[in-house]
């Protein structure tokens, strides 16, 4: 697009040094009147933590288990393609969907290292199959998966068969977390054979037999966390830890035990052979023999309640303090079944997490491993820092999530320094976002070309641009001057919407442009000087197809200026090529104006009269809303058709702005 050549005054290392304008970003919040803070962007929420993507407890000792991370993210629908990838040498992150019965019946799936088997939503399953890890394999993720029914029928003991829900034999680093074991022949899960590094949490064992058992070996090795696990309707090995050098138990629920009459082999935990067991916290209700120990084994226990319980109750030796390994919350013994059946299990909540740079260098590696078509959301989580990269989301990458990690959005930065004059203003974005539903959180985008240091024809520097659908900003920056956001469509006559929330725009010439259907709502505008007594430049240059009647709308936010008085125009009408049919729509509606705004702060652009576009305000407030002849006011029963929801709802009901 073409813009009034014009400079604003330098600013003492600008383009040289970010964290300087970052902290000034910092200083400007909406306060009271809700812009988010600093300190609530990732609050300590229970459910948030408990259904971490990364593991605690032993498994996340001795280097750490990482599963599929740094591999390609694959969807699989069929017990094929499953097996396919668990078994590749390469690192995955396999996403199951829906329902994957296993053939012939009881058939085991390889699993390899370095894999991630996650369930997606709460519906992923695995059926008349088991997951099975061969010795020396290790780091291995399995993830929200219901396993079940590979029992035999009217084989209650299956000592004939080996059909596992999971088994693993000599493994190390295994993290087993949130999954549904139900109706297995025999165990539920096996962890056999001097496998070590493993923690089994949040799942859900029920309607079996052989629950849970570790052992098999004569050596004294495993190291093991065992926590906030359900066991319902099971008759024996809740678990049964057999030699294993280190068991921690905690905050557990085992109740409704199956065939209580069996004096001997219906019991709940079980240290045997030369094991030390701790457990802490845990609740056991209608349980026979609820922990007892072998005369060579110890077993510590401390918080658990007991409801019901009858036979061994055992306690001795000094066994070990998990404390020495790793830090743990520890939840109070009456509040796990609650928290258990609740959190226990596959979860909606659970998704993939792709961390930069741990699990990939960049971002845009990041991006490039989630697969094209992409229907379920995938999280890409940025460590703080500054990264300085171009990013491209392309169309066929949907359903993505950027998310800084740091405490503010400053904490992390996404820059580049490209102008228009090398590559055009499209070529110019540091991001570019062309996929629909993609969101960004807690993040600062950045173009910090310099241009009061030279002379060129193309000046515009865009620090985003957007062409997709359903697009979410919230507590975000965006960092420029010319040109700084634009939110776009693919073609003048298909609408895109894009809703940013708390966050934070700076620039000068034109820098909220673009014909995309744009709500800003309790956010910062900074309109920045150039250094000019008349004209500063221009916030909006909106090019809205004139099929659609939702342009801009900029509400409950604050605009800045460090502008004079009466410099700075509100915007202007952006006919890209001359188009006639891109007509700006702009409505700026309950929010603070400095006064630095003009008093007649529409102007023409290209030929094009301000009047002939739809350009509104309502309800300002601040120095700068004063009402005068050149500023057209929407009436009140108007206003009532301009709202956030009316210019998001489309034809789908998107409604981003009611989530919280």
């Amino acid at each position: 697009m073409t813009h009034l050549r014009s400079k604003r005054l330098p600013r003492p290392g600008h383009g040289k040094v970010v964290a300087a304008v970052l902290g000034l970003v910092a200083a400007l919040s909406l306060g009271a009147a809700g812009e988010t803070k600093a300190a609530d962007a990732h609050p300590a929420q229970t459910s948030v933590d408990r259904f971490d993507d990364r593991p605690h407890g032993f498994a996340s000792l001795a280097g750490g288990t990482t599963g599929g991370a740094g591999g390609k993210v694959v969807t699989v629908t069929d017990p094929a393609s499953l097996a396919r990838y668990a078994a590749a040498e390469e690192p995955y992150v396999i996403r199951v969907s829906g329902t994957l019965a296993v053939e012939p019946f009881g058939a085991n799936i390889v699993v390899a290292s370095d894999k991630t088997i996650v369930g997606v939503g709460d519906t992923g399953e695995i059926v008349h199959g088991e997951l099975h890890l061969d010795p020396g394999t290790s780091n291995v993720i399995i993830r929200n998966l219901t396993i079940r029914d590979s029992a035999v029928e009217g084989n209650w003991d299956c000592k004939d068969t080996d059909f596992d829900g999971i088994q693993m034999d000599t493994v190390h680093h295994v993290w087993i977390d949130h999954n549904r074991f139900s109706n297995i022949c025999d165990g539920q899960l096996d962890i056999r054979k001097d496998s070590e590094y493993v923690t089994v949490s949040y799942n859900r064992f029920e309607n079996n037999n052989k629950t849970f058992g570790l052992g098999w070996t004569s050596n004294v090795r495993t190291q093991i966390t065992i926590d906030h696990n359900w066991f319902a309707h099971t008759k024996q090995r809740n678990p049964s830890v057999d030699n294993a050098a280190y068991a921690h138990l905690y905050n557990n629920y085992l109740t409704a035990q199956v065939d209580p009459g069996d004096p001997v082999w219906t019991y709940g935990n079980w240290s045997r052979g030369r094991t030390k067991m701790v457990i802490e916290n845990s609740y056991y209700r209608d349980v026979q023999h609820p922990y007892q120990a072998d005369a060579t084994a110890e077993l510590v226990q401390r918080g658990s309640i007991l409801r019901n319980t009858t036979g061994r109750h055992d306690e001795w030796g000094a066994a070990f303090d998990p404390r020495d390994f790793y830090d743990y919350r520890l939840d109070p013994a009456a509040a796990v079944p609650a928290l258990v059946k609740r959190f226990s299990g596959p979860q909606k909540q659970i998704g993939v997490t792709l961390r930069v740079p741990a699990d990939h260098p960049t971002v845009q590696a990041a991006v490039d491993a989630v697969p094209d078509g992409n229907a379920v959301p995938v999280t890409i989580a940025i460590a703080p820092g500054t990264y300085r990269a171009k990013v491209l989301i392309p169309a066929t990458k949907s359903n993505i999530v950027l998310r800084g990690t740091g405490r503010d959005r400053s904490d992390t930065v996404i820059v580049y320094d490209t102008p228009a004059e090398y590559g055009g203003s499209t070529g110019s974005a540091t991001v570019r976002i062309a996929a629909n539903d993609v969101t960004a959180r807690n993040l600062t985008f950045s173009n910090d070309f310099d241009e009061a240091a030279v002379e060129l024809k193309g000046e515009q520097a865009l620090a985003m641009k957007t062409t997709g659908d359903r697009i979410v900003f919230e507590d975000t920056a965006f960092l420029g001057n010319q040109d700084t956001l634009m939110t776009d469509s693919p073609k003048l006559d298909v609408i895109s919407r894009v809703y940013l929330r708390d966050s934070y725009i700076e620039g000068d010439v034109d820098f909220v442009y673009g014909r995309a259907t744009t709500v800003i709502e309790r956010s910062v505008i900074r309109a920045l000087s150039r250094g000019s007594d008349t004209n500063n430049g221009y916030i909006t240059a909106a090019s809205t197809w004139t099929g659609n009647p939702y342009g801009f709308l900029i509400t409950r936010s604050r605009i800045v200026s460090d502008a004079p008085a009466g410099t700075f125009h509100l915007g202007r009408p952006w006919h890209p090529g001359g188009e006639p049919a891109a007509v700006a729509q702009v409505l700026i509606r309950d929010t603070e104006l400095p006064a630095a705004v003009k008093a007649a702060p529409w102007t023409d652009m290209s030929g094009f009269s301000w009047k002939d576009a739809r350009l509104a305000e309502y309800r300002n407030r601040g120095v700068g809303a004063a009402v005068t002849a050149d500023r057209p006011q929407l009436s009140d029963a108007d206003a009532r058709s301009y709202t956030v929801t009316d210019y998001l709802k489309g034809t789908d009901g998107w409604a981003p702005h009611a989530r919280r």
